[in-house]
């Protein structure tokens, strides 16, 4: 693996870093060179990691360029995988890989939808997996647990509602004592209650 990337770092002229973790070879780049290493992974010799699993999302809010967009590419040939990441922000987009891999299109717009990455050049850009009139990007990690909309059906009106969040009741404590922390009583908090027959 090694190997393999020093290679790719040296030939490619794309790849930032590089480092082996947990047996995976992960890369590193920069957007406006995201699509010269994906064409050079796919068709280098030594390479050919031809197959594009997925591209995903992940939120780092603390940081100034915010997301990380993660390709995750296999080898059939070598029995092989690499991971190449790109940092982003909210404002800067991500080339399209769909000219190099046509699976690219489906998950670039699960990443969209999802954290409100932005694709250039993308064919189809739009929401693939939340509501046309759906607000923000569920999988930031700023988005509230509880949306901003829920939505039922209207017995009256016979069809479908969009309302302002309300919580039906107010959270709760349980101070129930844990089974796997050890030493539970034969009696737990709350059995005085019960009436003993």
């Amino acid at each position: 693996m090694e190997d393999l990337g020093k290679h790719i770092v040296d030939t490619s002229g794309a790849a930032t870093g590089m480092a082996v973790r947990l047996g995976e070879l992960m890369l590193e780049t920069k957007p406006d060179q995201v699509l010269a290493l994906l064409k050079f992974l796919r068709d280098d010799p030594k390479c050919l990691f031809n197959q594009l699993i997925d591209i995903c999302g992940v939120d780092w809010p603390e940081r100034e360029k915010r997301f990380d967009v993660v390709y995750n590419l296999l080898s059939l040939k070598n029995n092989q995988r690499v991971r190449v990441k790109v940092q982003t922000d909210e404002s800067t987009p991500v080339p399209s890989a769909a000219p190099l891999y046509s699976a690219a299109g489906w998950f670039e717009r699960e990443a969209y939808d999802l954290y409100g990455i932005w694709f250039s050049d993308h064919p189809d850009l739009r929401r693939i997996l939340t509501d046309y009139g759906f607000e923000g990007h569920p999988m930031r990690k700023d988005f509230p647990l509880t949306g901003f909309v829920e939505l039922r059906w209207d017995d009256t009106q016979k069809r479908v509602v969009y309302e302002p969040v309300k919580l039906q009741q107010e959270f709760r404590k349980f101070d129930f004592l844990s089974p796997w922390e050890g030493g539970i009583p034969h009696e737990l908090p709350g059995d005085e209650k019960a009436t003993k027959s």
